[in-house]
Formats: structure tokens, sequence, C-alpha cells
């Protein structure tokens, strides 16, 4: 009998230099996309498909990440005394319950393979969450959610990657996947290939890995083993690749859009597309966006 998915993993402690000097001190996963840091978001995505427990893998000078997901006395108080309810009732439904997360440190920049093989201690032997913050993923139901649907549904369980439609002649800058038909609902595939940025004309398909997985705990093991890689750095794909040699993989296909919070285009993309689709902010905003745009 499988065991059900309660922890995700987020690895944090990353230096964001792609976004200085913003991220000089910041780092770059408390930036915010409308109202909220983009670290939040992932994190609502994760409890909206029932993750118990969220671990974080940060690094030096990543502290706020920390208070952030803890509560503040001092401003919950002014914000009682004030009379301001619903900025109260907002930060208490964001607040994790006592013991649901968890902060190890990654102490040097090698790779996201070993942000994982951090968190291994706290996440043990069971099946766990991956996901990637600076990737948002916007649909009308949360991408994990989907993925975990889609792991229950599957007797053997086995290892989940969330996938999305890329055009074919961007391929080679992605990480790349090779499936086979579809099954279930027709958004699952069992995977056959798994390919970091192909050459140019050489993808198997054009389904890209967005960031969401659901991974086996024997990852660790192989991660612990595990050479380094490009950059240097212990990569993931290398340890999949190992790892799908004797368990399966599946890729569920995400249907809705998804904003790379690394980049600076992304993260301008990624506030536009939540803004837009906020109740309260949509109409105005985009009357504003109207007219600015009317200007260049």
């Amino acid at each position: 009998m499988k065991k059900p998915i309660r922890k995700a993993v987020f690895p944090v402690a990353g230096l964001g230099t792609r976004f200085l000097p913003a991220t000089k001190a910041m780092p770059k996963e408390m930036l915010t996309v409308v109202d909220r840091p983009v670290i939040q978001h992932v994190v609502d995505e994760a409890r909206a498909a029932g993750i118990e427990h969220c671990v974080f893998v940060t690094g030096r000078n990543k502290g706020v990440i920390e208070d952030h997901f803890d509560s503040q006395f001092e401003l919950e108080r002014t914000l009682e005394t004030r009379g301001k309810t619903r900025e109260l009732e907002q930060l208490r439904r964001d607040l994790p319950g006592p013991g649901q997360t968890s902060f190890t440190r990654q102490q040097g920049p090698l790779g996201l393979g070993h942000a994982v093989w951090c968190a291994r201690d706290i996440v043990g032997d069971e099946p766990f969450a991956l996901l990637l913050p600076d990737m948002l993923h916007l649909g009308v139901r949360p991408c994990l959610a989907e993925m975990i649907e889609a792991y229950e549904a599957h007797a053997t369980g086995g290892n989940m990657i969330a996938v999305y439609e890329v055009p074919a002649d961007q391929t080679h800058q992605y990480g790349i996947t090779g499936v086979g038909e579809a099954i279930g609902n027709g958004k699952v595939y069992p995977i056959t290939q798994m390919i970091e940025k192909p050459a140019k004309g050489t993808a198997p398909s054009n389904l890209a890995i967005s960031g969401r997985y659901i991974l086996q705990p024997e990852i660790f093991d192989l991660l612990a083993r595990q050479e380094r890689g490009a950059g240097g750095e212990i990569q993931l794909t290398d340890a999949m690749i190992t790892l799908s040699k004797s368990q399966p993989f599946f890729a569920t296909r995400f249907d809705g859009d998804i904003y790379d919070c690394g980049s600076k285009l992304g993260f301008l993309a990624a506030n536009a597309a939540y803004a837009l689709s906020n109740p309260e902010l949509g109409a105005d905003y985009r009357r504003d966006l109207e007219a600015l745009l009317a200007k260049r």
C-alpha cells in the first residue's frame, strides 16, 4: 500500500542574482506578486493540495522567510487594536499550524539535487512533493492537487513530474520529457526519457518540466552518491534518470499558465496575470493597464 503525500520540500537557498540589486538584502522568494510573496503563493498551492508539513531548505540571509511563516505578535495586536479584522483574519489563515513547518540549511550552492538531499532527515521514509518556488502555476485547479490525484489513482504510485506544453522551437531552453501514450484522464503519460535542454530539433516532445514533483524517498540515497553534473552541481535530473531504471515515472500535464519568477519578464508577467485574476483589483487594473499601453 502506497503512502500518502504529506510533506512538501521548498528549496529556497538560491542567491537570486538575476534580480540584483533588489535581492541584495531581500530573498528573491519574498518579492511580491501583487500582495503576496512568491513563496506564499507556492505554499498556498501546497496547502490547497492537502500538504501537512512544509520543509524549507534555506541558506544564509534567508531568515525573513522563516519570520514570514511565524506569528507577529506586535503586528497582530496592532491590527486588533485598530479594528482591522479583515487583515488580521488573513494573516491567521495564512499562518501554518504549530509543527507544520521545518527549516534546514544548505550551506553551499551545490545545486537543486543537493538542496533536496538536505531535507532527507525531515522527510524520512515516505514520498514527498517538491515545489520550485520560482515557478508559479495559475489554473482552474492547483497543479499539485492534480498531481496528487493522479498519484493516488495509480496502483503503483511511482514518481510524478508536472509538465506543460512549450513551443517546439523553444524546447532547447527547457528540461523535456519523452512520454508514451496518455492514460487515465488523458493528462497523465508514462515517462520514457528526461533530457535537460536538448539540442535544437532533437527533443522527444514539447512537454517541459514545470517545477512540480512527487518523488519516492529512494531518491535521497541516489542523491547521496550522485556525482556532480552540469555547472559542477548535483543535478536532480541525473538522480531521477537513475531512479527511473527501477521505478516508474509519470508526467502530469498542467493546462494552466506558468510564470517563471526567476526571470524579470516572467516575474512581471506573473504580477499582471495575478492582478487581472484578482476579483478586487482585476477590473481597475485592466483599465489602468490599457490606458498605459495606449500611451506607448
